[in-house]
């Protein structure tokens, strides 16, 4: 490999690395039991955060595929990389003046951080195509989820001390989120010095400005779709099984608080020990694509999600939701890094973004149905068991039990789909495409 391919697939890592600590403090191990708790406080928490992940995700579907095919055609997508990168440093860092009750402003600045760390994603993962060569794409793929892993957790062992030894106030807590925009801003640096694009920026047809030439090449894909059946397949089952993923992601802290009492040290210990087996999957993942084949290793992953998520439904112990934990870490990196490598391989060259975008779209369709459903659903139990006369953390732990089953329905449902995708007429569709230009 030479010099240069290597940095800026370094440069690709090191964004991972920092994009990850947002997703480990925000999502998965601080803020989002902070809001439930702390900002909003009881069952009515969760309905909120379901809304607020889902808004966020609802307007980056929006965006992200009309900037995506600007991106491929201009040659911009580190440009709109920095934008929404930047929109979520500046966001995560205002998340430290959110307290108790400020309930419209911890939702407002979470949307906009998270609307920033979802539309950069697009542009990050088409920029794959431009670090890697179409034989390592999974294994770079699976090397940057990996150190993206280890960004989580260095992140969350720095915030970690202060937690734990400071009492009586949440300062510390507020002040990991500063810290946190701080870690993804430097981590991701390099990417914009190391990575270049190797699109040219083509010029305007005469009529047309960005925006319309957006809407008539997407028009133009679409009106491609019948070229690409199974990668039209393979995107509804992610968008069905995706659902099941994000939902265990975005209310992991939550249970973790509701159903065994988990405090802000534990949960962070808990994501520490997630990461650290996120690290593994990504790890065998990346080999074991190479040798049996992307379908097969994204089937035993879900699979593996799959047994995780319905043992916690049945789990009444903290230790078991540890290993229940890790398991899930260890499995749905796995679906991540090679649905993104699935998303590549099946685009066509010089559509990396405008696919990437329709692989996008179906992740923030699924956040945003995803946790809604789990949000109302878990609220409205435990609200109508409460009314009943249920005592109240007993109604939320069955609302919360209830939220896990529907997990349960979409990782189903999404592996079934996926039985009818066949990895090899998707990869002779994109080979054999030529668009008309």
């Amino acid at each position: 490999m030479d010099k240069e391919r290597k940095r800026a697939q370094w440069g690709w890592y090191l964004f991972d690395f920092g994009n990850s600590a947002y997703a480990a403090v925000v999502l998965l191990a601080i803020y989002s039991a902070y809001f439930k708790g702390s900002v909003v406080g009881g069952a009515e928490g969760s309905r909120l955060w379901g809304i607020s992940v889902g808004i966020a995700m609802l307007v980056s579907a929006i965006v992200s595929p009309i900037l995506a095919v600007i991106a491929d055609y201009s040659a911009f997508k580190k440009r709109f990389l920095f934008f929404f990168s930047s929109l979520s440093w500046i966001f995560t860092g205002l998340l430290f003046f959110v307290q108790k009750g400020d309930v419209f402003l911890g939702m407002l600045f979470f949307i906009l951080a998270e609307i920033g760390y979802r539309s950069g994603q697009v542009f990050y993962n088409s920029l794959l195509t431009e670090v890697a060569e179409p034989d390592e794409i999974g294994r770079v793929s699976a090397n940057g989820w990996a150190i993206g892993s280890l960004g989580g957790i260095i992140c969350l062992l720095m915030v970690l001390p202060a937690i734990v030894l400071i009492k009586g106030t949440n300062l510390p807590v507020r002040g990991a989120f500063v810290f946190t925009a701080l870690f993804f801003l430097f981590s991701a640096l390099p990417i914009f010095l190391w990575v270049k694009e190797t699109g040219e920026r083509k010029p305007l047809p005469e009529g047309k400005n960005y925006f319309s030439l957006a809407f008539s090449r997407l028009g133009r894909t679409f009106g491609s779709v019948r070229h690409f059946t199974e990668f039209l397949k393979f995107i509804v089952a992610f968008l069905i099984f995706n659902d099941g993923i994000v939902m265990a992601l975005d209310f992991a802290a939550i249970i973790g608080s509701v159903l065994y009492g988990m405090n802000q040290t534990q949960l962070i210990i808990l994501m520490i020990a997630v990461q650290m087996a996120s690290v593994v999957g990504a790890y065998l993942s990346g080999l074991y694509s190479e040798r049996a084949g992307l379908m097969r290793t994204l089937f035993i992953s879900l699979v593996l999600m799959i047994a995780a998520v319905v043992w916690m439904f049945f789990n009444k112990t903290l230790t078991g939701f540890f290993i229940i934990a890790s398991l899930a870490g260890l499995a749905l990196t796995g679906v991540q890094a090679v649905t993104r490598t699935m998303a590549g391989v099946f685009a066509p060259k010089g559509q990396s973004a405008e696919f990437f975008s329709f692989f996008a779209i179906a992740g923030k369709t699924s956040s945003f149905i995803g946790p809604t459903i789990y949000g109302f659903l878990a609220t409205g139990v435990a609200l109508r068991l409460e009314a009943q006369g249920m005592e109240t953390l007993l109604a939320e732990q069955t609302g919360q039990r209830a939220g896990i089953l529907s997990i349960v329905v979409f990782l189903i449902v999404g592996t079934l789909v996926l039985l009818s995708v066949s990895e090899k007429r998707a990869r002779q569709a994109a080979l054999e495409y030529t668009p008309a230009d």
